[in-house]
């Protein structure tokens, strides 16, 4: 469990991205970190400007943390995040 990071989502932001992060492939070995506590230390990285080595141990290794944004950077799935909050956005604020 990680400390209060101003960065931070609370769970009611999270239940709102959940679902456009991909799942785990079947037949692989399960995932052993929680995709929130992930997704967590990458706004850390990106709020607090810290290289991923300076990312504090409470989080995941940063080299799990730098995989997983890689990968979802190259996926398309932090697209896929953009979009759907930019149309949140639209929709709450006309």
């Amino acid at each position: 469990m990680t400390k209060a990071y101003r960065s931070n989502l609370t769970w009611e932001q999270w239940e709102l991205i959940a679902d456009l992060f991909p799942q785990a492939k079947p037949g692989g070995r399960p995932r052993k970190l929680a995709l929130f506590a992930i997704v967590n230390a990458i706004l850390y990285i990106l709020c607090e400007g810290c290289t991923w080595r300076g990312l504090p141990g409470d989080f995941p290794p940063w080299s799990t943390v730098y995989g997983y944004f890689w990968r979802w950077s190259k996926d398309g799935t932090w697209l896929k995040v953009h979009d759907q909050l930019y149309q949140w956005v639209r929709v709450e604020w006309h």
